[in-house]
């Protein structure tokens, strides 16, 4: 078998067949990850909601958990 095989095209090959991404694509997905990743760290900080709700799942019996799990699946289906 040779290194390359006419069957199979190499990642290389279909990459620059597809076109590399724009830098304004790419620009565009890093801004918006930024601004998420920005967004969770704000709510992590003492006192925000995302901390006030790690903070009670964190403390919750696993059977209340599971309780509103399924109160949860039953309120989505209804939608």
């Amino acid at each position: 078998m040779s290194d390359k095989d006419s069957r199979y095209p190499l990642a290389e090959d279909v990459y620059v067949a597809a076109g590399a991404p724009s830098d304004g694509v790419a620009g565009a997905v890093r801004g918006t990850a930024d601004h998420i990743a920005a967004a969770i760290a704000t709510g992590r900080k003492p006192g925000m909601p995302l901390s006030v709700l790690s903070n009670m799942v964190r403390e919750a019996p696993l059977g209340s958990l599971f309780v509103v799990f399924l109160l949860g699946m039953a309120f989505a289906r209804r939608r």
